[in-house]
């Protein structure tokens, strides 16, 4: 079972439940005034962050400032929390409404990498911030381990930054184009923006994964790939 793997009992299980539906399952269940986890999404991610940073920068003394922003990028990725959400059984736990479930929202990653973010979020306003970096330490080391030798997600948006950031009169941004496709199946077009210029584009299943598209275009086009 999903709390035996996460070696932590939920005080208020109501936290766990709105860990665990996503809003197109709400969405679907309107009179029964169910929460979504977005929110707890949002406030999962600032934990995470906040207890990645603090692992790398005892566990690495010996990294440089850029190195270790590299290194927790490629942590907390929508790639590498999808492998984390895989192992935890929350492909089979999280509540979809039926479009998404009948598209294959149980294997995507933006869904799943979104939801153990979530459960984070759960875990601390639930216990405080010890069970939560508890949870978080049960896959960090492995996966900064994995990312160390090489063997993870490359993370083309720090890449991209990195390089810019030489020449600090270069800006870089990132805006949504567009969007297509039905709510449980979305397509969404990001443009990479170069001194206020859009430079490149890409397509993805979130935001997240458009935005490296779109920086992995760049790369690309910049002689970098």
């Amino acid at each position: 079972m999903l709390k035996d793997k996460i070696k932590y009992e939920f005080k208020n299980k109501v936290l766990l439940r709105k860990a665990l539906t996503h809003s197109s399952y709400a969405n679907e269940q309107r009179a029964r005034h169910l929460q979504n986890n977005e929110r707890l999404e949002f406030l999962g991610d600032s934990v995470l962050g906040f207890v990645t940073a603090d692992y790398l920068y005892n566990q690495f003394p010996e990294l440089p400032e850029g190195e270790l922003t590299k290194l927790r990028a490629a942590i907390v990725c929508e790639q590498a929390l999808y492998e984390v959400a895989k192992e935890l059984g929350i492909d089979g736990a999280i509540c979809l409404g039926h479009g998404e479930e009948s598209s294959g929202g149980r294997q995507r990653p933006s869904i799943l990498a979104d939801a153990v973010e979530a459960l984070l979020g759960a875990i601390y306003l639930d216990g405080g911030i010890e069970p939560a970096r508890e949870f978080v330490l049960s896959f960090i080391p492995k996966s900064a381990e994995r990312a160390r030798q090489g063997r993870m997600f490359k993370d083309y948006k720090t890449t991209l930054q990195e390089i810019v950031q030489k020449n600090r009169q270069e800006t870089l941004e990132y805006r949504l184009a567009g969007t297509s496709g039905p709510d449980h199946d979305k397509t969404f077009d990001m443009e990479l923006l170069l001194n206020s210029n859009v430079f490149a584009s890409g397509q993805g299943r979130s935001k997240k994964e458009a935005e490296q598209m779109a920086a992995k275009q760049a790369l690309a086009l910049m002689g970098y790939q």
